[in-house]
């Protein structure tokens, strides 16, 4: 199997109510090749999906039970300390849960926590040791 994820798909209560979190609050375009209830963002060489919990339970064929923490956090890397206090406050305007606000991290960066509308944690972090290519993308060394 090749190293790379193409595709995450998030299992949403309220397609409506999240494609305009993402859409409207967080101004990400939404891809023309969206369909009916699956909505796609282009991620710089990956896509985010939204599609409805229970009929992605039913296609996985498991149980659609929220569990409380389910092991995954989305992250958006900063390319500053700024950046992140701003899109916190960006989020907290939108009514995003905020589940820890922007700090000095152990790991030598800055970040905070926020929940989306069906409650997927997304930081936004700053590390002063990775950089961005010439695409945006996170340059590790």
């Amino acid at each position: 199997m090749r190293q790379k994820l193409n595709l995450i798909t998030l299992g949403v209560s309220d397609l409506g109510k999240s494609l305009e979190f993402y859409e409207k609050g967080l101004n990400w375009e939404k891809s023309p090749s969206s369909t009916g209830d699956l909505i796609l963002f282009k991620l710089g060489g990956m896509v985010l999906a939204l599609y409805p919990r229970k009929r992605l339970a039913e296609d996985a064929t498991v149980e659609d039970s929220p569990t409380g923490f389910s092991g995954i956090t989305f992250s958006y890397n900063a390319q500053s300390e700024s950046e992140v206090d701003e899109v916190i406050e960006e989020v907290k305007n939108l009514g995003a849960e905020i589940v820890k606000p922007p700090q000095k991290v152990f790991w030598g960066g800055y970040s905070g926590y926020f929940k989306d509308p069906d409650g997927h944690l997304f930081e936004v972090a700053f590390n002063p040791l990775w950089g961005f290519d010439e695409n945006d993308d996170l340059d590790l060394p």
